[in-house]
């Protein structure tokens, strides 16, 4: 016999929908429940069934091979009108199952049924978390309480599963107006830096971009990791250094050597910064008689739980200080934002010109004294 048609149906048709569980992947951890209901209850099947409009869905199973059935042999449907237990000893004695196909097949016919209703926060009935045997019998009332129990933690589960599902489409619409709002001040940037005229102002409107530009990396970053405010500092250096390139002379090369290393994002922010300025000052002012020129960045943790940036090029060096004053000063607005970001830090920070080209040295300190910079094989995040 069909179950009723709940009084609340589209409510609680509409709350079923909103958990998103219908036709999900299968998870560890539901199927860990099946698993342990059926040998607490010494059955041969044990399943997690969501009763929809027109089926039944099995989120895990145990002893079956199918993962739905019509609704009309849904004996969760009769479990979903209760708030306690549901046992039919034997199927073929009661009027809810005597005519269900599963309990009459010529193979392996169900003739034991008990489920433990799955009631949301709510109060609809969504499913069951049920057992069922070939032989007619009763649980212990031991068996009838650990299955009521472990139903409360197929709901806990689901709460869970929604709970992420929740903040995964509120992460993403935030992540999706973050980049807008960057891409829209980037737009800016460049259409004003298009109508000025006047060589500093371009300057410090690029600076301002590629700020913006390392801010939006970093942001892209935070949302790929698992961690709210760390990130792997060598991989976030690389993909700012590749919105770099692009804006090389083309005798500039970039080349580059950094150890696995994870840091706090205010930290790794400050070290783009000061990576991104010292290409953009490189590639503008190391090399003014068109020659080929290299940029090298090395980066790796020290003994002492310091960490190591080096930043080099093999420009003009020393002959860098005899720049016209009006490219100095330029140049200069680079300089102190270096400056600017090693302080912001707390890093130690050295840098001038060489006879090979010119030189910088930034040695920064961990955020706390338990938790210095390590290399090692980190997984990608």
């Amino acid at each position: 016999m069909r179950a009723p048609t709940p009084s609340d149906q589209a409510k609680r048709l509409e709350d079923l929908r909103d958990y998103d569980i219908l036709d999900s992947e299968p998870s560890e951890a539901f199927q860990s429940v099946v698993d342990l209901v059926k040998e607490i209850c010494d059955v041969p099947v044990a399943l997690i069934s969501f009763v929809d409009e027109d089926r039944q869905w099995f989120k895990a199973y145990s002893g079956i091979e199918v993962t739905e059935t019509p609704l009309e042999n849904a004996v969760c449907g009769h479990t979903i009108l209760q708030d306690e237990v549901l046992e039919i000893p034997d199927t073929c004695a009661d009027a809810r199952t005597r005519d269900n196909e599963l309990c009459i097949s010529d193979s392996a016919p169900m003739r034991f049924y008990a489920g433990a209703p799955l009631i949301s926060q709510r109060g609809y009935g969504l499913g069951s978390l049920c057992v069922l045997d070939s032989q007619p019998r009763r649980l212990t009332e031991h068996q009838r309480k650990a299955l009521k129990l472990l139903a409360g933690q197929v709901m806990q589960l689901l709460e869970l599963h929604k709970s992420l599902r929740n903040e995964e489409i509120l992460r993403n619409e935030i992540d999706h107006r973050v980049k807008n709002s960057l891409q829209t001040v980037s737009s800016f940037i460049r259409i004003y830096s298009a109508r000025s005229h006047a060589a500093e102002t371009k300057e410090a409107l690029s600076a301002i971009g590629r700020r913006v530009n390392a801010i939006a990396q970093l942001h892209a970053e935070l949302y790929n990791t698992n961690q709210l405010s760390e990130i792997r500092l060598d991989q976030y250096l690389m993909r700012v250094i590749d919105l770099l390139r692009p804006q090389m002379a083309s005798n500039v090369s970039i080349n580059t050597s950094f150890r696995p290393i994870k840091t706090e994002s205010r930290q790794a922010s400050q070290i783009a910064m000061i990576v991104s300025e010292f290409a953009a000052n490189a590639s503008k002012h190391a090399f003014p008689d068109g020659r080929d020129g290299i940029i090298s960045f090395f980066m790796e943790p020290q003994d002492d739980g310091t960490m190591l940036l080096l930043c080099e090029d093999n420009g003009i060096g020393d002959q860098a200080t005899t720049l016209p004053s009006d490219e100095n000063e330029i140049a200069s607005i680079g300089m102190r934002l270096m400056e600017s970001a090693a302080e912001q830090i707390g890093g130690r920070l050295k840098m001038g010109p060489t006879p090979e080209g010119f030189r910088l040295e930034l040695v920064t300190f961990p955020q706390t004294d338990d938790a210095p910079f390590k290399a090692g094989a980190l997984s990608a995040e």
